[in-house]
């Protein structure tokens, strides 16, 4: 049976604005090396980073039904999250859609599929991340699911979770989680401020880090060079 599930709740507001400039590897690494979407889900134009709460759509192969479904339960914030029942590289999304969305107050799209209207995309400056980039156009014949649990480039995401996405891919954080991933990342950014004034200076890495005990360890030896 196919739902929409209405009143789900998403990432507090505060928290979302706080990961605004908090690029996806850091969030990566902040939360465990977790939530990471597949590669091959990459931006349609660069630079481009959003960070907003899930919307969830699942859709048929081929059939873009569901995404006019999920306009009505967009809220200010929300970022688009698209999955196929299976594999499908045609072109769901493009211009129009891209415009009842943004009037509806969503601020990109992640798509485990293809998109099309590229150009116009791009210079409406609504950023988008999609497994492919495809001319063929879909159908409206079969419904799926809004706002439910999904499977999205190989991440687990809920609706309402935080999407993290720029130009290193795309990142899924649990709407639960959220507060103390940012917690995390802030004070990750924070060591890393250190660390590029340090390597700035001159500094090698192999110090900051600690790294001559472990390689030696390993068997890594320095030796003279001779004729």
């Amino acid at each position: 049976m196919s739902r929409v599930v209405v009143g789900t709740p998403r990432t507090d507001p505060e928290i979302v604005a706080g990961f605004a400039g908090i690029g996806v590897a850091t969030v990566h690494e902040a939360q465990g090396r977790t939530g990471l979407l597949h590669p091959r889900l990459r931006p349609i134009y660069r630079p481009a980073h959003v960070a907003g709460t899930a919307l969830t759509c699942e859709v048929a192969p081929g059939d873009n039904w569901m995404l006019h479904v999920a306009v009505e339960q967009a809220r200010p914030g929300d970022v688009l999250v698209v999955t196929p029942t299976s594999s499908c590289t045609d072109g769901y999304f493009g211009e129009l859609l891209a415009t009842s969305m943004r009037a509806h107050g969503v601020v990109g799209l992640v798509i485990d599929a293809g998109v099309r209207d590229t150009a116009e995309l791009t210079e409406m400056r609504f950023p988008v991340w999609s497994a492919a980039v495809s001319a063929q156009g879909t159908v409206k014949e079969t419904v799926g699911n809004v706002q439910t649990p999904i499977v999205c480039g190989g991440a687990h995401v809920h609706p309402g979770d935080l999407v993290v996405a720029d130009g290193d891919g795309v990142v899924i954080v649990a709407r639960t989680r959220a507060a103390d991933v940012l917690a995390a990342a802030r004070q990750r950014e924070e060591n890393e401020d250190g660390k590029r004034q340090r390597l700035a200076a001159g500094e090698l890495g192999l110090d900051i880090y600690g790294m001559r005990d472990k390689l030696a360890d390993r068997g890594l030896t320095y030796e003279e060079y001779s004729e």
